[in-house]
């Protein structure tokens, strides 16, 4: 038995009162000698003996009554271990819940609120040499993960803890404190569970689950549960743009996926869409429990430079995962280069481009041969017409697989060998002839099928149903190897290509089979020459992203090849700006950056010139309303070999006694106060009845 406040047993002392008072008042007898005195020695003797008795008795049960009385406020406990073990220091670990699933709001304030004040009054629980470890599902503050004494510090921590996008299982950080108290020399070692036990964040999959039962040894584990309310919450799970070519005053649309998460229908609810903060389209829906719904917006694209689209709902339990982001890149001025073996053959694509957007292209032309010393990353899109000349074809394709984009046609008088050497280094298909003869106007082949859903064709047909292309006359073509891993754009009666399209790395390559000049086909002089080439440009300027499934938490590559100094500038979803000194990565074209705990777009600039950037967002398994039963961490438990003591608790109960009833075992003081109240009742009796014999003799 040990006592929970063994300061209060020095009122042990109280016992000796009735124990002074008792001699005392044999002290003020006297000895009377009358002449009545030969009555009194008639007296039987075992009635003297008996008032005797009865007195040893009371002064017994009045030193009992106090004994059970400081026992009882000195909270005596019942527990295997021994006095010394709940008397040692003690190295606890708070695992406190905050992904944004702890955002509910209650009566009382939020989960994370609420679970953040349990913990400061459980500092209350602890002597001044016990250790406490901090340990948060994410930390996102930085702080730094150490057992301290100092409960002030302790409280700071806590106090500065804040919730954040990214999610984390409890499995994983419970690992984490099972290696700390692991490594702790204190002999008490306890893990507090502050959580809203959300489903399927126990775990991620049964495969990651360890045996932790060497590292869990003699540990104590609470689950304080503070969920407390059936909420409701619709939460966004995707959201992307559907175009790939960006054009100024052009419509452009999004999908967005809207689930509930709760099991009562949602009417009424608004989706909107917003381009650089400014409402741009929005929807009412209605979606029943548990329904996922496709939401469409299409709009027109007003600005350029770094388009932020924003798609956002209406506030509800958990407004965290109300909005998703994404980003495109309009530019404002695009940037073209056209390489070619003699300058003749770029006419017609010079023409083209200047015709129709005259302000908006600007276009550099330079011999083939000087590829190896221009610095492609300063160009959006790049034209290669010729091959004889080609002088570097390493940096081509770097450029290429680091996200640049590329138009290959042949020159004029390109050799076979040299369009062979270049079409295999860049994994494209390969070359088998020339077929047909140069200006033979006479015989021509056609095309045969043209793919309009390709998005070269996006908004240039009013209706692809109805559109017949015409073709041109091809009078002499580069006929080269079908079923590559190429997209065939449009192909010919012969089924060989026409323009084709390869993704290489990060970047593409468009390739057609012809030379742009009258000799090789009328093409130029067609009417979907001067639309398609300027839509190439568009398309090749567009900064697709592929990977736009970023979360909170996740590592982004930063593609720094076309940075101007070493000194990069990052700008976060808060417009806080940072500096990276990428001295270090000379050689490298990518860098990794992971201080992604927000949600939005994160941009990368080198000189004020925008080299990257990612729109990150939340997770949606933090969206999920529903909880699991407590019984299923048990089963977790035992999963991890966990055969310690494991207490429940829930914030409306006395928390505080439930965890001590599992650290020093079941309190007495109940008891004890029953005791001494049954003695004190007979204690009245049986003075009662004393003082009665007293008279009677």
């Amino acid at each position: 038995m040990t006592f929970l406040n063994p300061a209060i047993l020095f009122g042990l002392i109280a016992t000796s009162i009735p124990i002074i008072l008792h001699f005392i008042n044999l002290r003020k007898l006297k000895k009377v000698e009358f002449s009545t005195l030969l009555f009194l020695k008639q007296l039987q003797k075992s009635r003297i003996r008996k008032i005797k008795i009865k007195q040893w008795l009371l002064l017994l049960l009045r030193i009992l009554i106090i004994v059970f009385l400081v026992f009882a406020f000195a909270r005596p406990t019942l527990k295997n271990a021994s006095f010394s073990k709940g008397a040692a220091k003690t190295t606890a670990v708070f695992l406190i819940d905050n992904t944004f699933s702890m955002s509910v709001v209650t009566n009382s304030g939020s989960y994370f609120n609420i679970s953040k004040q349990i913990a400061k009054n459980l500092l209350n629980n602890f002597n001044a040499k016990d250790e406490i470890i901090i340990l948060p599902f994410v930390n996102n503050t930085g702080i730094e993960i150490k057992p301290s004494s100092n409960f002030d510090i302790v409280r700071k921590t806590i106090d500065e803890l804040q919730l954040s996008y990214q999610t984390n299982t409890l499995n994983n950080v419970l690992t984490r404190a099972s290696q700390i108290l692991y490594e702790s020399k204190n002999l008490n070692k306890e893990i507090y569970i502050l959580t809203d036990l959300q489903k399927d964040r126990i775990y991620n999959s049964p495969a990651e689950i360890m045996n932790l039962s060497h590292l869990l040894k003699n540990v104590n584990i609470y689950l304080i549960d503070v969920h407390e309310k059936e909420i409701k919450n619709l939460g966004i799970e995707d959201f992307k743009v559907n175009n790939q070519i960006y054009e100024k005053n052009k419509n452009i649309s999004f999908s967005s996926v809207i689930k509930n998460y709760s099991n009562t229908k949602a009417t009424n609810v608004v989706v909107s869409l917003f381009m650089n903060g400014k409402r741009s389209a929005q929807q009412s829906i209605n979606l029943n429990p548990y329904e996922s719904q496709i939401v469409n917006f299409e709009t027109t694209l007003i600005d350029t430079g770094l388009v932020t689209a924003t798609v956002e709902l209406e506030d509800d339990d958990i407004v965290y995962d109300n909005k998703c982001y994404t980003a495109l890149y309009v530019p404002s001025n695009i940037k073209i280069l056209i390489l070619t073996d003699y300058n003749d053959d770029a006419k017609f694509i010079k023409l083209a481009l200047l015709n129709q957007n005259g302000n908006l292209f600007q276009i550099t032309e330079k011999d083939l041969s000087t590829i190896s010393s221009t610095k492609l990353e300063d160009f959006d899109a790049v034209f290669i017409i010729g091959s004889n000349k080609i002088s570097d074809k390493e940096k081509l394709k770097k450029y290429i697989e680091n996200g640049g984009a590329v138009t290959i046609m042949p020159g004029s008088n390109s050799s076979l060998e040299s369009l062979k050497s270049l079409y295999k280094y860049l994994n494209l298909s390969e070359p088998i002839n020339f077929s047909g003869n140069l200006n033979s106007f006479d015989s021509f082949t056609l095309f045969n099928k043209v793919e309009l859903e390709h998005p070269l064709f996006e908004n240039l047909f009013e209706d692809k149903s109805k559109v017949k292309v015409e073709s041109p006359e091809i009078y002499y073509y580069l006929k080269t190897q079908t079923g590559s891993t190429g997209r065939i754009i449009i192909s010919l009666i012969d089924n060989s290509p026409f323009l084709s399209e390869y993704k290489i790395g990060n970047g593409r390559v468009l390739n057609f089979n012809i030379s742009p000049t009258l000799s090789w086909s009328n093409f130029p002089l067609k009417s979907l020459f001067a639309p398609l080439i300027n839509k190439i440009v568009f398309y090749m300027s567009s900064k697709i992203k592929y990977e736009q499934n970023h979360h909170a938490g996740d590592e982004l590559v930063v593609n720094i090849q076309s940075r101007e100094s070493n000194l990069i500038k990052v700008i976060n979803p808060k417009n806080i700006e940072e500096f990276i000194n990428t001295d270090s990565l000379i050689n490298k074209n990518y860098l990794s950056y992971n201080k992604t705990d927000l949600a939005g777009v994160y941009k990368f600039y080198s000189n004020q010139k925008l080299i990257d950037y990612f729109s990150v967002n939340h997770d949606a398994k933090e969206s999920v309303a529903e909880y699991e039963p407590a019984n299923k961490f048990k089963e977790y438990l035992e999963r991890i070999g966990f055969k310690g003591n494991f207490a429940n608790v829930t914030p409306d109960k006395d928390y505080t006694r439930i965890i001590n009833q599992t650290r020093y075992g079941v309190e007495l003081w109940k008891y004890f106060l029953i005791f001494a109240f049954i003695i004190t009742i007979l204690e009245m009796f049986i003075s009662k009845n004393s003082k009665k014999d007293m008279i009677e003799n």
